[in-house]
């Protein structure tokens, strides 16, 4: 409703002052005092989270309707598929298309979906239908080649189709031939989930497979570095421990009795070892590999095996293995040579699968691959920062190439006590839908709760091999930019080694003529992979959103959420060629015009002093200001450089929910909890102001736990929830709440040192890096507005 237009400031006489700080502008601001406005007055992200929730939270959310905007993803809600994907599987950054590109350029707002494919579904909704058409395989439209779906109108008493992409009408082929009912509908849509739902799979034919032969199940390598650190810290020991009950839990396809991926191991550091773990072996065999320069794989037989039948060679390996290099010296290791390896194996076996490397160091050995430490600081802030994230080239790329080409994912979990050069390790990871996780200076008792259960989920997450995505539209718009952990041989092709229930991939729309208001605008993902079974298969997913010559309409169906994605994600890539000034400015100047567009187009004539928000982007302005703060587009020397470069590939890949709690994180006042209910306080605005000195705060963003004891907190308060009977007898690590939580949680009592950390997460204040608090920043993106307006 555009009548509920917020207005923010009420007039003040004389200009703002001129001194408001700008997006980077740290420090005490000069000149006149400034007339404080009321911190209440400013849009809160925890009042739109909680409203929504009240609005929409525990309903059934049906998606019959083109162009309805979904509740927000902090709202719990059940999907009812009614012929749109489910909002857990596509969002967009608005629902309703400006029907011109004309209208698109001048509101500046980004045209944009993200596409979760392999998203979890919930156990109260119904799991994707397999649809099987046999030997015929699926139905698709002869002109742009899309599926079936619920956007094709049938005709001529059933026999044609017109496609509801590029509007060429088909024949119905002969065995799917049904007759129309009195609306023109087909008497079976109902028994049809392509012809009912927005999201479903087929069962492809060999003309979907390499070489027109059915896959192999995948594998799963696990490549573990033992030099000199890894061994020391106790870290390949629990590796080792870990995977004997891990290997246990191997995903299956659903009602298997077993799973059907192949393990193979390796250990590693200056050389590679190979070992043989046959089920007719008493004993494992190494085989070592030490000409690094052209790697091949010593074995094939005995290399990848069944676990469950050669599980007493492979647990017998398990335990050797941390003996075997306990007295090792070496802490030189390779890095390229490790993934080559992996990459022959599976070629060798002909399957896709999963290299988890295990890593501690910048490779220094020598072979391809080699790295020296360019960690330069002085390059913060100048023209040539950009290097800083940009990865090296070369063999890294070629591996990328080969890797893709295999289906081969690689995981990546790093353990650094310096510089390992993120930018360049974590390349090939970044663009195979592979994952990167980070545990600095690893140590068995505080990191390995944290280390065992990532590595737990990742093991066991749901995940398709060998993916290949393609977007189709309807016409007068096309995707034209992909973000995301994927590989882009071509300008339509997403493909992706793997992909699994925590990618996503932000797609970018452009128009290129005009849409119809009439017919709205259709798109539709179809993603080709292999199952763990081995079986190829189609999973769909189809869209319709709404066009319309009112810009009002547009801002209306917009989502803060999914903009804020779109805006880190383009953010990040463009930093890799620009200057950071230069980006941070964009984001600042696109910010000012979409709002400025806003006000001019679609609200009511106001005074100047006023700043207008349309109604569902009023947050819009922290979450920017928060992306902003973040520490890979802050630019400050005090941050490490492999900590912005692991940040810029960890947001690439998120989806919708993963960017918003990172970027406003949750603040939650524990000692107002109720022990005796299981309702979780709701959370308080992300600011120091919100802070208690009687208070425990718990801070999270998806990546980090912060509980926050203020110095006057009640010592029967600490001793009901920590069981201790003071602050003085907290360390930060040892606390049972922590001991079941996959993010390591850190303590901070109130004006210890460790509260720096803690603080930099309060995104509303101003940045301890660098970066304007909220408030300044809406004064900041209220003067460039008026600038625009005048």
């Amino acid at each position: 409703d555009l009548s509920k237009i917020i207005l923010i400031w009420s007039p003040i006489s004389g200009p703002y002052g001129a001194q408001m700080a700008g997006p980077q502008m740290a420090g005490p601001q000069s000149g006149p005092p400034q007339k404080k406005l009321d911190p209440d007055s400013i849009p809160s992200t925890t009042h739109v989270i909680e409203d929504d929730q009240a609005k929409r939270g525990g309903q059934v959310y049906v998606t019959n309707i083109r162009g309805q905007v979904p509740p927000l993803v902090t709202t719990d809600f059940t999907v009812q598929d009614q012929g749109n994907a489910s909002p857990r599987f596509m969002r967009c950054t608005t629902y309703s298309f400006p029907s011109t590109a004309d209208l698109a350029k001048q509101c500046k707002v980004p045209l944009a979906a993200i596409i979760k494919p392999f998203a979890t579904v919930p156990k109260n909704e119904t799991p994707l239908y397999i649809v099987n058409h046999g030997e015929t395989g699926p139905i698709r439209c002869n002109r742009c080649k899309a599926y079936m779906c619920p956007y094709m109108q049938f005709m001529d008493g059933g026999r044609r189709y017109q496609c509801g992409f590029c509007s060429c009408v088909n024949e119905v082929p002969v065995q799917y031939f049904q007759h129309l009912d009195h609306m023109g509908r087909r008497m079976d849509l109902y028994e049809r989930p392509e012809l009912s739902l927005g999201s479903y799979e087929f069962i492809a034919t060999l003309d979907y497979c390499k070489n027109n032969k059915p896959p192999n199940p995948p594998a799963y390598i696990f490549m573990i570095d033992v030099s000199y650190n890894n061994i020391k810290s106790g870290l390949v020991k629990l590796i080792c421990e870990e995977l004997k009950t891990l290997l246990d839990r191997l995903p299956q396809e659903e009602g298997a009795e077993t799973s059907p991926i192949k393990v193979g191991f390796v250990t590693y550091n200056k050389i590679l070892h190979f070992y043989n773990v046959k089920s007719a072996l008493a004993q494992p065999q190494m085989m070592v590999v030490s000409d690094v320069a052209e790697m091949f794989v010593p074995l094939l037989d005995g290399f990848l095996v069944n676990f469950q039948e050669s599980r007493a060679v492979v647990n017998n390996l398990l335990d050797q293995i941390p003996d075997m290099f306990a007295d090792t010296n070496e802490s030189e290791t390779v890095f390229a040579p490790v993934i080559q390896a992996g990459v022959e194996a599976l070629k060798a076996a002909e399957c896709s699968g999963k290299l988890f490397i295990f890593h501690s160091s910048i490779p220094t050995a020598e072979a391809p691959g080699k790295l020296k430490n360019r960690d330069d600081r002085k390059l913060v802030g100048t023209e040539k920062e950009k290097t800083l994230f940009q990865p090296l080239r070369g063999v890294y790329e070629q591996l990328t190439k080969d890797c893709v080409a295999q289906g081969c994912c690689v995981d990546l979990f790093l353990f650094p006590n310096q510089y390992v050069d993120i930018a360049t390790v974590g390349d090939v990871p970044s663009h195979t839908g592979g994952s990167i996780y980070k545990y600095s200076n690893f140590q068995v008792e505080v990191n390995g709760q944290q280390f065992v259960s990532d590595l737990r989920r990742d093991v066991e997450k749901s995940i398709g091999f060998d993916a290949i995505m393609r977007v189709r539209t309807g016409t007068g718009f096309r995707a034209t930019d992909f973000f995301g952990a994927v590989y882009m041989n071509n300008t339509t092709d997403v493909e992706m080694a793997a992909v699994d229930c925590d990618k996503a991939v932000t797609v970018e729309f452009k128009h290129d003529d005009t849409l119809s208001e009439e017919s709205g605008a259709v798109m539709q993902c179809a993603l080709l992979y292999t199952t763990i079974g081995g079986q190829r298969r189609l999973r769909i997913h189809n869209l319709s959103l709404n066009c319309s010559s009112q810009l009002s309409e547009l801002y209306k169906s917009c989502e803060t959420d999914a903009l804020i994605n779109f805006f880190a994600k383009s953010a990040y890539r463009a930093m890799l060629n620009q200057p950071l000034k230069t980006v941070r400015e964009i984001l600042v100047n696109q910010t000012a015009h979409m709002l400025a567009c806003y006000r001019k187009h679609c609200a009511s004539p106001s005074a100047a002093s006023q700043l207008i928000l349309p109604d569902a982007m009023k947050v819009f302005p922290v979450y920017m200001n928060s992306l902003l703060k973040t520490p890979t587009l802050v630019g400050s020397t005090e941050l490490s450089t492999d900590d912005r470069a692991f940040h810029r590939l960890l947001v690439n890949a998120m989806g919708v929910e993963e960017t918003q709690v990172l970027l406003y994180p949750r603040l939650i006042p524990l000692h107002t909890m109720d022990v005796s209910s299981d309702a979780i306080p709701a959370p308080v605005r992300c600011s120091e102001e919100r802070l208690s000195e009687s208070g425990i705060f718990l801070l999270e963003n998806g990546l980090s736990m912060f509980l926050w004891l203020g110095q006057a907190c009640p010592p029967d308060l600490i001793q009901n929830l920590f069981n201790v009977p003071s602050l003085g007898h907290l360390s930060s690590e040892g606390c049972d709440l922590c001991a079941s939580l996959s993010v390591q949680l850190l303590i901070v009592k109130q004006k210890d040192r460790s509260e720096m950390l803690f603080r930099q997460h309060l995104v509303e204040d101003k940045g301890l890096h660098g970066g304007a608090s909220y408030m300044d920043f809406l004064c900041y993106v209220h003067r460039e507005i008026r600038q625009l307006l005048t």
